[in-house]
């Protein structure tokens, strides 16, 4: 979609006439029969008596959300509707349930909404323009998969990564045209079956391998991940030590200061020369990066900025593949989510191991199925995954934030994190488990008979940042 200038429609053609839009108080006024019209200082009406009528919180907020979408129309010259089009239009819609099989069923859980799984698949593909700055090639896998999940009450929210190197026995598959795509016969890295089938795949690998329904997915270009940045105008990251990569020609300065472009991109993708060099250390990395980057959203006035608002939606909504019906289904989902504050938004890794089932590999620990549970029963983090977690509200310089306490890398118990387990998960009972159990059974959860185990400091070690390459 084209805009025409000189109109401000889109598409506009030689001879069609802009409708114009009255602006200031004397156009309003002037179109308003002289009885009607307010005077000079009104603040509002008044009935008759001279007394003001009462606030209407009901028709505050309606006139709060009119004003809005008023301001984005007058702003750029465009009719809302045109602008929510657009959106619509930017987004490529595949439905893939019909290529999933043997879909588990979602658990029963109290609450005045529906909790919401989202699957997030970032594509790695350096084939679109501007994707192939680090010069690293691949054939359409994915570095990141993130499910989100919102829960029931909308009080709370979390994002788990699944590091791309995780050993996986991927399963069958349905492609588009209903051929089927053969198991594997032996372990292969997660991100193997986005290369082979896409989200379709990627989602059936998920669900099999968890037994959680996902609710819906989306797929993002990491070329509209850079546009989105520059949407915001940049977000602040703080890189503790210069990083210069040769072989990838990635160069990046240290220090706390907003990036945004190329720059941007280099860093959510630098792997090497920054941390422990780990695929699941760079998966911290970018949730400490989208933390940042919603925060910046929440904080960043965009209501009052129609333009970064509007600019932030066409980058996010650009090549967009998602199930979601339309920018409504979405908003919808949004507007329900809107008292989450960014504190309240974590971050956490599935827990791992190093392994040799697949070259350079990782593998989950036993105590993922404890991870699982809580969002199949639509749970908090308990302080066992907690104490490995970032926040959306989190401070890019490690110090913390208003509303959260980062951890000091230290059990209940006050000895170290296990040091055979790189996630920093724990092998004993800080969670308030007995005898250390990994059996699928989460710890202190709400509706069992283990005892809620006391609070305790939440955030990534010291040890935790400095092995992602984050600042202390």
């Amino acid at each position: 979609m084209t805009e025409d200038v000189e109109t401000g429609r889109a598409d506009a053609t030689p001879g069609s006439r802009a409708r114009r839009v009255p602006t200031s108080r004397a156009d309003r006024d002037r179109r308003r029969p002289r009885s009607e019209r307010g005077g000079r200082g009104g603040r509002g009406s008044r009935v008759s008596g001279g007394r003001r009528k009462a606030p209407q919180p009901g028709k505050v907020v309606f006139k709060v959300i009119i004003a809005s979408l008023m301001s984005l129309g007058l702003a750029t010259g465009l009719g809302v509707v045109l602008v929510y089009n657009n959106w619509n239009g930017n987004i490529d819609r595949q439905d893939v349930s019909k290529q999933l099989t043997n879909r588990p069923d979602k658990e029963e859980v109290a609450g005045p909404k529906e909790p919401m799984n989202i699957l997030v698949m970032g594509s790695d593909t350096r084939s679109g323009e501007g994707n192939g700055i680090d010069g690293e090639s691949t054939n359409g896998l994915s570095d990141t998969t993130i499910l989100f999940h919102l829960s029931a009450n909308r009080e709370f929210a979390y994002g788990i990564s699944v590091p791309r190197d995780t050993a996986v026995m991927r399963p069958e598959c349905t492609k588009e045209d209903g051929s089927k795509i053969r198991a594997a016969t032996g372990y292969e890295k997660w991100n193997a079956a986005f290369a082979y089938g896409g989200p379709a795949c990627t989602i059936q690998q998920f669900e099999q391998a968890t037994r959680i329904r996902v609710d819906n997915y989306v797929v993002v270009d990491f070329n509209q991940f850079k546009d989105m940045v520059n949407a915001l105008d940049g977000v602040e990251v703080c890189i503790p030590d210069d990083i210069d990569d040769e072989v990838r020609n990635i160069h990046l300065k240290a220090g706390t200061r907003e990036i945004k472009g190329n720059e941007a991109l280099t860093y959510v993708r630098a792997r090497y020369r920054i941390g422990d060099g780990t695929d699941p250390n760079r998966t911290r990395r970018q949730q400490a990066f989208i933390g940042s980057m919603i925060n910046k959203a929440l904080t960043a006035g965009m209501i009052a900025r129609p333009d970064r608002m509007i600019s932030f939606m066409n980058a996010a909504t650009s090549s967009l593949q998602t199930d979601f019906k339309g920018i409504a289904q979405m908003a919808d989902l949004a507007v329900t989510a809107q008292g989450i504050g960014a504190d309240n938004i974590k971050f956490i890794t599935t827990p791992w191991i190093y392994s040799g089932k697949v070259s350079s590999g990782i593998e989950w620990t036993p105590e993922v199925e404890k991870l699982w549970q809580l969002v199949r029963r639509d749970k908090p983090l308990t302080p066992e995954f907690l104490k490995d977690a970032l926040s959306a509200g989190d401070n890019p310089d490690g110090s913390p934030s208003a509303g959260n306490t980062p951890g000091d890398g230290t059990s209940e118990s006050g000895g170290p994190s296990s040091p055979s387990s790189p996630s920093g998960t724990t092998g004993g009972a800080s969670d308030g488990t007995s005898d250390g159990a990994s059996d699928g059974t989460p710890g202190g959860t709400p509706g069992t008979d283990t005892p809620i185990p006391p609070p305790t400091n939440e955030g990534l070690s010291t040890s935790g940042r400095e092995a992602a390459g984050l600042c202390t």
